[in-house]
């Protein structure tokens, strides 16, 4: 992988970390309301698996969605009007935190009911199935996801049909506040995936490197073999399940420990012992990250909120 690849691959994660902090900080001043779900600690995996992707593919999660709107390539500005409820966010103030979208990066969301989106990546794929294409979708899940009705019922319909899905689980080692191996008969998910006709791969998800190695060999196979992949990225999220969240259900020595293997750090390891940047050259990107992240928090604070009638727009597709 060539210097400037790894250079935005740090830019991109740098730039999650810090917009996730900066909407913390938001979210605690009453600026953003209802729900708010952090992606710290996770990055790697959007960045990794969402540069693998080809640009006629589709992407679809969950309502942890910030990171995959920015990896997509969204305009932070209207990502965070957006988790301010405002008329310039990606959804138009209507959908917040869990709802984000870009019909123009194929990027369809951000759904918050557990599990809901997963059949419906399954039609996604069906109509390009139809439509004779060469894309596929890459579905993110939580761990959560796998002990879901929706989940086998989505997963066994893609082997029958053969559709070009991958499944990616973001195996962060908690779904709310429940332990993966109190939650879960089956611990790894990728035996999940053996009960229909599915390979599956666990992921180092902490290491962009190996996700985007690891997707990019997935969404080979699912063109050549002509069948649904999965992988299970093996992650960790530092904060809370939301902003409400206590962890009490954690000890500090557990978190510490995946700390050590922050993903940014890990890319910003690589890059100085292989000699594609110095230390002044990332601490640039940081400080650019970091005036990105405020033009966005000014351009949101700024802008309007929706009016009464936008509630009756949108409501339906024009044809």
């Amino acid at each position: 992988m060539d210097k400037d690849t790894l250079l935005d691959w740090y830019r991109q994660m740098v730039l999650i970390r810090r917009f996730e902090q900066r909407s913390a900080e938001l979210y605690q001043q009453g600026k953003i309301g209802g729900f708010l779900h952090l992606y710290i600690g996770q990055e790697a995996v959007a960045v990794g698996a969402i540069a693998a992707r080809n640009p006629e593919d589709h992407v679809i999660t969950a309502y942890r969605d910030h990171g995959h709107a920015l990896a997509v390539g969204s305009d932070p500005k209207a990502v965070m009007a957006e988790l301010m409820g405002k008329a310039t966010g990606v959804s138009k103030g209507k959908g917040g935190s869990m709802h984000l979208a870009n019909v123009e990066k194929n990027y369809w969301g951000g759904y918050a009911v557990v599990g809901g989106h997963l059949p419906l990546a399954a039609g996604i794929a069906l109509a390009e199935q139809y439509r004779e294409t060469d894309s596929a979708v890459l579905c993110f899940m939580g761990d959560g996801s796998t002990n879901i009705g929706y989940f086998h019922e989505s997963l066994n319909l893609a082997s029958v049909w053969q559709l070009p899905v991958l499944w990616i689980v973001e195996n962060n080692q908690y779904g709310m506040g429940t332990a993966v191996d109190r939650a879960s008969a089956v611990p790894e998910m990728i035996q999940k995936a053996h009960a229909y006709g599915m390979e599956g791969k666990q992921v180092d998800g902490m290491n962009v490197m190996e996700v985007y190695e690891a997707t990019r060999a997935a969404l080979e196979r699912i063109e050549e073999e002509n069948s649904p992949q999965f992988l299970e990225m093996i992650t960790y999220r530092f904060e809370g399940h939301s902003m409400g969240d206590p962890l009490r259900y954690r000890t500090k020595e557990e978190t510490e420990k995946w700390r050590e293997d922050d993903p940014i750090g890990i890319l910003e390891r690589h890059l100085l012992e292989e000699e594609m940047a110095d230390r002044e050259t990332l601490e640039a990107i940081d400080e650019e990250v970091e005036d990105t992240v405020e033009e966005a928090v000014t351009f949101a604070e700024e802008s309007p909120l929706p009016n009464p009638e936008d509630l009756y727009s949108d409501v339906y597709v024009e044809a």
